[in-house]
């Protein structure tokens, strides 16, 4: 029978023998972020559409193309979170974080939900690990969450990611900058893209992050914004790239960077892989000053950065960047008749407390089923029961990689297949260049 349907277009599945791979880059990032003082919080799905509008900026593809927007039942207007920052922005001010002791590090992971073409490193349904840094004035905190990110990127192992580094001012400097943005676009005005067009007098910066080729290939010879810093932004920005220097991570200027959302100011970022292709851009981030106030809040210093963990997983494929093996079970008990699978029961329980994972067979299957079932599983170790194991309290236990079997108690199961186990991994170890002998270590088996 044809399924009734499949998977939403741009959304994927991580199936179960894949997402230890998530869960090892998602443990990593959470790890990190806590060396560094940062903890984890968690937003709704959905917020207010207006909230995007504001933060984000209402002349971003963000808000003008991409956001899933509609009206709920009360006919409020509900948008899909395209981005993390917005929503944590909304909850420092909502739960009174602002009064807390200041900087308040926060840190989360989030799916985001945006309407684009898919394709490689684009989905309209991705993930971020996210860093939000609310209250902190200093360049430290730039250069910070930087060190942040790359500590990120080389526990997992990758390499050859470039970092990217821009300042694009305060408002105040980015006025004149906007004048002479719109001088220079005005004369090619006939040229650009419609949407360029309308935004060449609301936000000329936008104009910088077009994907049209046109628009690119006539921006190239556009002002830079560095040449109209004024002098906090800019000896805000040296001071940056000395801190980034003081802990020699490695970074390139690029006066093109604006990244694509509004809230911006000074220091913005960019980690840049090369080998995924044209959707290189791995991690972002940088400052946005304003952002609290524009929500309705004092005026609070903040920056972070947002790290996309779908495009993090493909640079780390094509480097070969090592993962932990999968899990698999301790323990695989076949069970033959009544008395035995209630055995097992009582086994598996006392095992499972004691922090093994153990599997035994739900469907009555044969003893041969049962083991090929164990074999797809990868099982370490397999017990067979049956009436005469369980009357007489002993079953041969076998390690599956090795083949070899021991008798062991069906009475201290628990404490003999932990001896046995572990004398397993470490039977080569010496202790005064004696034998270990883990029984008699740790009183257990016999």
């Amino acid at each position: 029978m044809a399924l009734i349907t499949k998977a939403i277009k741009g959304t994927n599945d991580v199936l179960p023998s894949e997402v230890h791979k998530n869960q090892y880059i998602e443990s990593t990032c959470l790890s990190v972020a806590e060396n560094f003082g940062y903890k984890e919080m968690r937003t709704p799905v959905f917020e207010h559409t207006e909230l995007f509008q504001r933060g984000v900026g209402d002349t971003t593809d963000v808000v003008q193309k991409e956001m899933y927007t509609f009206d709920d039942k009360g006919g409020r207007s509900i948008t899909l979170r395209p981005e993390g920052t917005a929503g944590a922005a909304r909850a420092f001010l909502e739960n009174g974080l602002s009064n807390e002791a200041l900087p308040q590090k926060i840190c989360y992971f989030t799916s985001c939900y945006r309407y684009e073409k898919p394709q490689a490193g684009r989905l309209r349904e991705f993930h971020q690990f996210g860093i939000e840094c609310f209250g902190a004035t200093s360049p430290l905190a730039d250069a910070e969450i930087i060190a942040l990110a790359k500590e990120i990127f080389d526990e997992l192992g990758v390499k050859d990611l470039a970092l990217e580094i821009n300042s694009i001012g305060c408002p105040e400097c980015r006025k004149k900058y906007h004048e002479a943005l719109k001088e220079y676009f005005m004369q090619y005005k006939d040229s650009l893209c419609s949407t360029c067009q309308e935004r060449l007098e609301r936000n000329p910066m936008r104009l910088l992050d077009c994907k049209s080729p046109e628009d690119k290939e006539i921006a190239k010879d556009a002002p830079e914004i560095l040449d109209y810093l004024c002098d906090e932004c800019s000896e805000h920005f040296e001071s940056v790239k000395k801190c980034l220097d003081a802990m020699n991570i490695e970074y390139k200027v690029n006066p093109r960077i604006v990244r694509g959302l509004d809230y911006y100011t000074k220091t913005v970022f960019e980690f840049i892989a090369s080998s995924i292709g044209a959707q290189g851009t791995v991690c972002g981030g940088g400052r946005y000053d304003g952002l609290i106030e524009e929500l309705g809040g004092q005026s609070t210093p903040s920056l972070g950065f947002g790290m996309g963990l779908e495009r993090l997983a493909i640079v780390m494929d094509s480097q070969g960047c090592d993962y932990p093996e999968a899990g698999v079970p301790d323990l695989f008990i076949a069970a033959m008749g009544e008395k035995a699978q209630l055995k097992a029961l009582e086994i598996a329980k006392d095992m499972r407390s004691e922090g093994f994972s153990v599997v035994y067979d739900l469907n009555g299957r044969g003893l041969r089923a049962q083991m090929k079932y164990a074999n797809k599983l990868g099982a370490k170790f397999n017990v067979v029961l049956g009436d005469n194991e369980v009357e007489g309290d002993k079953a041969m236990l076998k390690n599956m990689e090795t083949g070899e079997e021991r008798e062991i108690s069906l009475t201290t199961f628990v404490s003999g297949f932990y001896s046995v186990s572990m004398d397993e991994q470490l039977k080569d170890l010496e202790i005064n260049g004696e034998a270990l002998d883990f029984k008699s270590l740790f009183g257990l088996g016999e």
